[in-house]
């Protein structure tokens, strides 16, 4: 690969041999190098693909703002712990959680705590994710100092569950996370039911909503005219698709999108899993 820009001493813009632009990092790697000139690569430590159309200028910029100690503690901890490989199409992942991590290690040098309120949720709402974000943390915390307490977890898990949206921020995560909640209340209190929210019908139903919040944000809900499925959803499972339909208002007035035939009808078949499971366990 050859260099195309060299943005500081450890963040450069290269090209790989396919034509691709790719940001690469690494300690040193852009240190007196120059465009034209071919990378080291036993220099690089991650390779960047920036996808989905996003600048690669802007996004090597934003790297190369980043306090270089904490994007190599990150950049590595990523790759410790498996969530990423040598090579990422989320570059935005690698400048979320370094722009968090430099903004915890502050607070820490400074005697400064924070109390994240959505800790419970993100434990059940997102187990994969916040198990992944604990081992991130121990592994960050072998590379920086002063270590960064246990909490941070619960704002690592986000960053890991934002990254499948790729909206830029948390905003839509943290939306996401309000309805999925206001959801369950909603099935619980419609059937009377104390629902185990680590439950088997339960945690697909986290997942499928999940999704579909996917599906919404990329305009790709599923819309099969008259099918066959949902209309056998719909005549099997008459009380499920009434609720159904009332999660399909919450998340249509908090997403400012209408929900398909088809994604109220997978609803409701979710819905009705989680109260024939709940009524087998009473």
């Amino acid at each position: 690969m050859k260099v195309l820009r060299v943005l500081n001493n450890n963040v450069v813009l290269s090209c790989d041999d396919a034509g691709q632009e790719v940001i690469l990092t690494g300690r040193g790697i852009g240190f007196r190098a120059h465009p034209g000139q071919e990378v080291d690569p036993d220099a690089i430590v991650r390779v960047f693909v920036p996808a989905g159309g996003r600048d690669p200028d802007h996004l090597a910029e934003l790297l190369a703002a980043i306090d270089q100690d904490v994007l190599r503690a990150v950049v590595i901890a990523l790759a410790e712990v498996g969530i990423e490989g040598r090579e990422s199409h989320r570059p935005t992942l690698a400048i979320a959680v370094a722009d968090h991590v430099a903004g915890a290690l502050e607070r820490s040098r400074r005697g400064l705590s924070i109390e994240y309120p959505l800790r419970a949720e993100v434990q059940t709402l997102y187990a994969t994710e916040y198990a992944q974000a604990m081992r991130l943390l121990d592994a960050i915390n072998e590379h920086v100092d002063p270590a960064l307490d246990a909490s941070e977890a619960t704002a690592l898990a986000l960053h890991l569950v934002n990254a499948g949206f790729a909206t830029g921020d948390l905003a839509f995560t943290y939306t996401m996370t309000g309805i999925i909640q206001q959801m369950l209340a909603v099935v619980a209190e419609r059937f009377g039911l104390d629902l185990d929210r680590a439950s088997m019908s339960a945690g697909r139903f986290i997942t499928h909503v999940r999704y579909l919040f996917v599906r919404v944000h990329q305009h790709r809900q599923l819309d099969e005219q008259d099918s066959v499925i949902g209309q056998s959803i719909r005549e099997h499972y008459p009380e499920a698709t009434r609720t159904a339909r009332q999660l399909a208002t919450i998340a249509e007035l908090r997403l400012g999108a209408t929900l398909t035939a088809d994604e109220v009808s997978y609803l409701a078949l979710h819905v009705a899993r989680m109260t024939m499971e709940a009524d087998a366990g009473r």
